[in-house]
This record gives C-alpha cells, sequence and structure tokens, in this order.
C-alpha cells in the first residue's frame, strides 16, 4: 500500500476528480475494496442461472467481487463516469417504432468505448503518477472480472436500478462506467443511495420480460444478451418480442423517468457512424462479410461477427411489415453457408408469408 499524509491524500482525491473531469469524464469517486453484498447478489444470479452461457461471469471465481485477487495491493478503486447519449429521445424512439428501421443500442452507435474510456483512464493514472511518483495500479473498462457497476455505486456516482443499470440523480443512466484499481490509500465517496422508490416503469416496460423481479435481470431473456452474447439460435418463442432490436435493447432506460436529466454527450467519438442510427433493416441486410467488418472497425459491434449480425436482421425482418424488398432479401441469404442464418431467414420468411 502506498502511504501518503491524510491532508496529502484527501488533497489529492480533490485533484484526481479534477483531472478527470479535464479528460472528459462527468464524474470521478473512490471506494474501498469491500464488496460483500455485491458478491451474495452475484452468488445468488449465478446459481439461478440467470448468466446463460456467459460462463466468463463465474470462471473467475471471486476475483469478480474481491479486486485484490484480480489485482494485488489494491485497496481503493477510482470509479469514472461518461456520458454517451448521442441524440434525443424523440429520435430514438422514432427508429425503434418504425418496424422497417434497425434499431442499434446507443451506447454501439460510434466508436468503441473500451478504447476511449481506457485512454482516458490511462491518461488520469499518469497524472497521478506525475504528483505522487511510481505507484501500483491497473485500468479496467469492461475488460475483465470487475463489479464495475457495485463499485461505481460505492463511489458515489449513482445506484443499480432495478433493470441493473446504474442511475445518477442528475444524469440518468446513458453513461459508460471505467476504474482504475490502486494500492493508494484514498479516501472514499459516500455511497449512493436507491431513489427508485414504487416505480416499476422498467419492468412493465421490457419486451421479453427479462427483469423478473426488481434487481434481477434474467439474462436469458435480455434482448441485449439475446442479440450480442448468445452464439446459438435466438430462442423462436422470443423472436416476435425482439421487434427491430438487432443489437442491443435501450428500453429500460428509454422509460426510465430519471433519463430526463440526462445530457447529450460531448464526445465526437460517441456520434452514430455509417448512418446507423437511421439505417433500414434490408440495407445492413444486403452488406457481405467484408462490409461488414470494414464498416465496423473500431466499433463495439464488430465482435458479434457477421454471421450472428445476419441472424439478428433476419429475425427483424420477420417482425417487418411484409414487402417486396423485404422478401427479396430474406432470399437473397436462404443459400447462405451458415445454418444459423438459414434457420433464422426460414422464420422470417414463414412468418411473413403465412
Amino acid at each position: 500500500m502506498t502511504q501518503i499524509k491524510q491532508q496529502n491524500n484527501a488533497e489529492l482525491m480533490l485533484r484526481i476528480k479534477q483531472w478527470g473531469k479535464e479528460l472528459g469524464f462527468q464524474q470521478v469517486g473512490i471506494s474501498d475494496i469491500q464488496l460483500q453484498s455485491a458478491e451474495q447478489h452475484l452468488d445468488k444470479w449465478v446459481k439461478k442461472g440467470f448468466h446463460g452461457d456467459m460462463d466468463y461471469m463465474h470462471k473467475h471465481g471471486l476475483k469478480r467481487s474481491r479486486p485484490d485477487l484480480l489485482h494485488s495491493g489494491t485497496v481503493s478503486i477510482i470509479s469514472a463516469r461518461m456520458d454517451y447519449l448521442p441524440e434525443p429521445v424523440e429520435q430514438i424512439n422514432s427508429v425503434l417504432d418504425n418496424p422497417i428501421s434497425a434499431f442499434i443500442s446507443r451506447y454501439a452507435l460510434g466508436r468503441d468505448y473500451h478504447k476511449i474510456l481506457r485512454q482516458r483512464l490511462q491518461k488520469l493514472a499518469t497524472k497521478i503518477e506525475n504528483e505522487v511518483g511510481s505507484f501500483g495500479y491497473r485500468v479496467f473498462v469492461d475488460s475483465a472480472p470487475v463489479l464495475e457497476k457495485a463499485i461505481a455505486e460505492k463511489a458515489g456516482l449513482g445506484w443499480i436500478g432495478k433493470h441493473s443499470n446504474l442511475i445518477n440523480r442528475k444524469a440518468g443512466s446513458w453513461f459508460f462506467l471505467g476504474e482504475i484499481y490502486t494500492n493508494l490509500d484514498l479516501p472514499v465517496d459516500q455511497q449512493a443511495s436507491s431513489h427508485c422508490g414504487q416505480c416499476r416503469a422498467c419492468l412493465d416496460i421490457c419486451p421479453t420480460q427479462a427483469i423478473v423481479a426488481p434487481y434481477q435481470v434474467d439474462a436469458r431473456l435480455c434482448i441485449s444478451y439475446l442479440t450480442i452474447e448468445l452464439h446459438g439460435s435466438i430462442p423462436e418463442h422470443l423472436r416476435t418480442s425482439i421487434g427491430n432490436r438487432i443489437y442491443g435493447c435501450d428500453d429500460c432506460q428509454l422509460i426510465c423517468p430519471w433519463n430526463r436529466f440526462a445530457k447529450l454527450s460531448t464526445e465526437n467519438e460517441y456520434n452514430p457512424r455509417h448512418n446507423l442510427n437511421n439505417s433500414q433493416l434490408t440495407e445492413l441486410f444486403n452488406w457481405t462479410e467484408d462490409e461488414f467488418l470494414k464498416k465496423m472497425e473500431g466499433s463495439a459491434i464488430r465482435r458479434i461477427g457477421h454471421t450472428r449480425w445476419l441472424r439478428n436482421i433476419a429475425v427483424a425482418l420477420g417482425n417487418s411489415s411484409q414487402s417486396e424488398s423485404t422478401i427479396h432479401a430474406l432470399e437473397q441469404q436462404q443459400s447462405h453457408p451458415s445454418e444459423i442464418v438459414k434457420e433464422h431467414v426460414r422464420w422470417a420468411l414463414d412468418k411473413l408469408t403465412l
């Protein structure tokens, strides 16, 4: 542990928060590493099988909930949030309400946030190093077994809502999180308290009823899981509920009353690329694999690959209105080499032509 005088310690914390804002973070907080409550919640969640095929949620043992096991010497965690909302909610809803438009979760429209946050957090760590000298640290952005929302809650950045996303009273929930695990013994912020009250808007709006109880999401039903994490076939009984969502789902955020305080991002990197915020399903379905890989370079979407991209769009086309262009686009993929793609194309054609 790196020890510094209490007064210098408090001053350093204030500097870290100021540097964070200068680097584009809307808020920076400090937490300790005591995550017993979150550890128990995660254990119960996994035992219920709610993680689906996401084996990484438990294969690291206790490293996810005990930061010093993941990075030896960690005694404090610097948690930061960065807004990403690229456009007004009215525009988002207009796409979601149009069955021939492709809906992509708004966090994924621009450049991959992992790279942006990691670079900024590294710059923050360098500033700290210039101030205190060499110290032990490691930067994380959704890239290792880290309970980022539980940590951010302890750091005062917001509370974990009933939909399992972090909510901030002044900023809603449209933001990314990143962390610096460190051996600096820093003063910690006051943990955020919950302000969901009796509201259950997110539970009621969920298209697949994946929020099975307050603060409990069954990932196996969640559209984000089905369109991003799931490698195989999307269960037939859930396909119609997916609508035109081809990558992720923002319904629980769109309905959350706290998001009336959300602000549009000032980061140009999060602006939509390739018109992904307003594209028709048939247009994206016609992309070849080479086109997909080229256009999705530097995007979080790229990691699902072209096969899952087509699988997801086939489902959305099956949920759209019947038209000559829709039928033609699906028929063109009937001979696709992937059995997964062909299965979902057949389903879509059957649904549209019954």
